[in-house]
């Protein structure tokens, strides 16, 4: 039975992995801060699950995560990098511990397990690792925050390495979706209630698409027609206009720092 590691499992796409793999027969192994969802979610499948609780956003978090990773007794087939957050407040409002927790979170614990995870699974020569990624970083989207910087980061790293390891029978794939229903808005404190209901996708599609994008061997999965019109109009128009549009519409989705 294969084992798949998922950060951030206890909501929104971290938990829509974790049902879609116990559905097709994976072992999981799931990683949160919060001991009692996590629990909770375990209970909830039928497969053997492990429960890490870590932050990982911190040495100590990341040091847990790794070490599952690189137990040579009990290798991961698949590692889903799922944790992240953002901030609803402008730079120029932000702090030095905020913006440094941020990276933490969104970049250093991406590199860290996937640098954790790949060595092994190289050797066996097989291995998959998903790291979620974001339309946002596609652009400069949100004027003024610095989570679009981070998940472009994730995407050019994720591709990078991609293209490192494809040759030793190994995948990584960059995962963008746009605005899917999660607690990832409520927990930021971002209001989302202006935004049309057409832009939202569900966490369950999310996943299907990227299992099914990662199994194609792409390089990077965007869920949603409407996304992809997105990334695809963010990669080619100017700069200008999609400064332009960014401003706009970061006042309908109802930011209140500026």
């Amino acid at each position: 039975m294969p084992t798949a590691l998922i950060t951030g499992a206890t909501a929104g796409i971290g938990a829509a992995f974790a049902r879609q793999l116990a559905a097709e027969g994976f072992e999981l192994v799931l990683v949160a801060r919060r001991g009692e969802r996590l629990s909770a979610l375990a209970a909830e499948l039928s497969v053997p699950v492990e429960v890490i609780v870590a932050d990982l956003a911190t040495a100590a978090g990341c040091d847990a995560a790794a070490a599952r990773l690189t137990d040579p007794a009990r290798p991961v087939d698949l590692l889903v990098n799922n944790a992240g957050r953002s901030l609803n407040r402008s730079f120029l409002r932000s702090t030095a511990e905020l913006e440094e927790e941020l990276l933490r979170l969104n970049v250093h614990a991406v590199l860290r397990l996937t640098l954790a995870a790949l060595p092994g699974m190289v050797e066996r020569r097989r291995g998959e690792i998903v790291n979620v990624s974001s339309v946002s970083g596609f652009a400069a989207t949100m004027p003024g925050s610095t989570y679009p910087a981070t998940k472009a980061w994730v995407t050019n790293f994720s591709e990078s390495q991609a293209q490192l390891v494809r040759e030793h029978g190994v995948r990584v794939m960059a995962l963008c979706p746009g605005y899917t229903r999660t607690e990832f808005h409520e927990v930021a404190g971002i209001d989302m209630s202006h935004s049309p209901g057409w832009v939202w996708l569900d966490a369950g599609t999310v996943v299907r698409t990227a299992l099914r994008d990662l199994r194609r061997g792409r390089l990077v999965s965007v869920p949603g027609w409407i996304n992809r019109l997105a990334v695809f109009g963010m990669r080619h128009a100017p700069r200008r206009l999609l400064h332009r549009i960014a401003r706009s519409a970061r006042g309908r989705i109802g930011h209140e720092e500026q």
